[in-house]
């Protein structure tokens, strides 16, 4: 009986870890349907002009959103994870657009508004290194991304406070 138990443990954890694929783990020139097979439907699917982007999104729980873009054969030709502050702070102001947001970073953790500002503001959920932060893209209300702000993801440790 041990040994059975043994092969039915090894066999969940294979399957446990195949479930977890990284985005980033697929080699380019891999073609979409093993893409497909292998991570799961995406979050979102965006045409490219020379291809196409499966978007995968680990938000509203997560901190990272994997682009993976496909040339017009279906095959990979780039596997990025997007949700840095690199990234981010690279967003052109009064350039981008919601649809420029969304086929790049994906659906925000949040959207607000504040009395101090005319618009949307997204809110992303990153990692710069090992610390949690949000990113705060302000959108005016034509959806033109006018400003970008980033504060610390400080978390409530303080469970003896009401």
């Amino acid at each position: 009986m041990p040994r059975v138990l043994r092969g039915a443990a090894a066999l969940a954890l294979v399957a446990g870890l195949a479930a977890c694929a990284v985005p980033l783990s697929e080699p380019l020139g891999t073609p979409r349907a093993q893409v497909l097979a292998r991570q799961g439907q995406p979050t979102a699917v965006h045409s490219l002009p020379q291809g196409e982007r499966l978007l995968y999104s680990q938000l509203p729980a997560g901190t990272e959103v994997y682009n993976l873009d496909f040339d017009t054969s279906g095959r990979l030709v780039r596997a990025e994870q997007v949700l840095t502050q690199t990234r981010l702070e690279s967003i052109p102001l009064d350039q981008w657009t919601q649809t420029d947001l969304q086929r790049t970073f994906g659906p925000p953790l949040r959207v607000e508004r504040v009395a101090r500002w005319d618009g949307d503001i997204w809110t992303y959920r990153f990692k710069q290194g090992s610390d949690p932060r949000f990113a705060h893209v302000h959108l005016d209300p034509a959806g033109v991304v006018r400003r970008i702000g980033f504060t610390d993801d400080i978390p409530n440790t303080d469970k003896g406070r009401d």
